[in-house]
């Protein structure tokens, strides 16, 4: 499904399901899917489609520069949570549950300090930490050599079992999806990415807003926003429950897949 955002086209993903528009007439509930950088919507097909034939509308947008949308890519968090906010209003969605990984995780917070409680149900925040530091060498091979930069975030996202196989799709190589996935972005869109991760270092307390439901999901082999991250992020709120996935790196979508789902769908729907 395309929307117009910003005079510009926004390309969602909507799990299989028509997405029904205004959203605010259907009595079905939303769920947003907010992927990280370098990313698109595709990092999400099991979880999007499963909520989409179990009674949801689903929207898995590609971010502004980033698959099929158009625009250049955003170079803030706050301007990524702007973007998502007119993304609902296009489609006219009232309130919605979001759901992010990693950038996308940061935008789903910064989205629900604006919004919430009024616009936000349910937060999911996988592979998170805040900050969320990115080191100068992945930031100086995203600006020189993206080549370099996919390499480095293949070895670094994904736990020891996902550099030997593992794929829970037998026969598809598991790095080398996520190196085609960064491949087939623009040049310029994954150094945008890492640099408003970055730089986003709000307030604590800009986040007292936030009272809805919170689920922080993490991999116990996450190199690049360890499980001690998690946790700390998580008790930034009191009603906030950790979720930790044995096994799995910051590419937990893709390396426990199943689990994932699992989490989110006890989480969304009890």
């Amino acid at each position: 499904m395309e929307l117009v955002v910003g005079a510009e086209r926004a390309y969602c993903y909507t799990g299989g399901k028509p997405f029904p528009l205004p959203a605010a007439a259907s009595p079905l509930p939303v769920v947003v899917f907010i992927h990280g950088a370098g990313q698109d919507h595709s990092c999400w097909t099991l979880q999007s489609r499963w909520f989409a034939h179990h009674g949801f509308a689903v929207l898995a947008p590609d971010l502004p520069g980033h698959g099929r949308s158009g625009g250049p890519p955003p170079q803030s968090v706050e301007a990524a949570a702007d973007w998502i906010v007119a993304l609902l209003d296009a489609a006219g969605v009232a309130r919605a549950t979001l759901v992010g990984h990693s950038m996308g995780s940061l935008i789903a917070l910064e989205v629900a300090a604006r919004a919430a409680p009024a616009r936000v149900t349910r937060l999911a925040l996988l592979g998170s930490s805040l900050p969320m530091p990115v080191s100068d060498g992945l930031i100086a091979a995203a600006r020189d050599d993206e080549a370099t930069a996919w390499q480095l975030i293949n070895d670094w996202s994904h736990s020891p079992r996902a550099h030997l196989g593992g794929n829970a799709q037998p026969g598809v190589w598991m790095m080398g999806v996520n190196r085609q996935l960064m491949a087939r972005q623009r040049r310029g869109v994954l150094l945008a990415g890492l640099d408003a991760c970055r730089r986003y270092r709000p307030e604590p307390e800009r986040f007292a807003a936030i009272e809805c439901p919170l689920r922080v999901i993490a991999g116990s082999a996450d190199k690049m926003t360890p499980a001690r991250a998690a946790r700390e992020l998580a008790a930034r709120w009191p009603q906030a429950q950790l979720t930790t996935i044995a096994g799995a790196g910051h590419s937990l979508m893709a390396e426990q897949p199943d689990a994932v789902l699992d989490t989110l769908r006890a989480f969304v729907v009890g």
